[in-house]
């Protein structure tokens, strides 16, 4: 039987690449992106919800469909403001979930990152924690959660660090061996990849994926 995915986040790096393959994969018929402003694509699958993510309940009757993929989140230059940045890494994940779940969705699949953690001290990290520990009391048949390490992929902002950091990072990813694996910067085609392929399973439960699993997979 034929799925509907509903996709936020589409225009990231991450659920760019996925809403590709989604649009592309025979497994399913409709794919639904929520989003602030029209992606400017034209798929016979595609079907586009604009919202306001504030009011987001106004649209609940649209949210609908049978496997969530939310690859939402932000960075401190974006968005310096952190009850701003809260709502966007924490609220807005929850708010689509508890929607969709409760108009009949199945699964959900969080692009997370690696060092979350609610009790951490780092807020971006901390707040990676508490989304991951909220989802997980929606009553989902399954949960899937990757925790990726540096994203290795081509952004449309500069950032100068970060860059440099790719670079260092391929330079160094053969070198991390073992336990260490985990640390490897990854593509974000390759989270992408595992993302959709565990949507194609029929598991049941809490999976969560360190970079190094999602790197196996992908």
């Amino acid at each position: 039987m034929l799925k509907k995915a509903i996709i936020v986040g589409a225009s990231g790096l991450i659920g760019n690449n996925l809403l590709t393959r989604l649009l592309n994969n025979t497994y399913y018929s409709e794919v639904l992106v929520i989003v602030r402003k029209t992606l400017n694509i034209e798929h016979d699958k595609l079907k586009e919800l604009i919202v306001d993510f504030d009011h987001i309940d106004q649209y609940s009757a649209e949210i609908v469909g049978d496997i969530v993929f939310c690859c939402l989140g932000t960075t401190n230059n974006k968005t310096p403001d952190k009850a701003q940045y809260r709502k966007i890494d924490y609220q807005y994940p929850l708010d689509i979930g508890a929607i969709a779940q409760n108009n009949g969705a199945t699964a959900y699949h969080l692009v997370s990152a690696m060092g979350a953690d609610v009790n951490s001290s780092i807020f971006y990290s901390k707040t990676k924690g508490e989304v991951e520990r909220d989802l997980k009391a929606i009553p989902f048949k399954s949960i899937y959660i990757y925790r990726p390490s540096l994203l290795d992929g081509n952004r449309e902002e500069k950032r100068v660090a970060e860059k440099i950091m790719i670079g260092l990072m391929r330079f160094l990813n053969p070198l991390l061996m073992g336990s260490l694996k985990k640390y490897r910067s990854i593509k974000i085609e390759t989270v992408a990849s595992a993302m959709l392929k565990e949507s194609l399973t029929d598991k049941k439960g809490i999976f969560i994926y360190a970079s190094d699993q999602i790197e196996a997979l992908g």
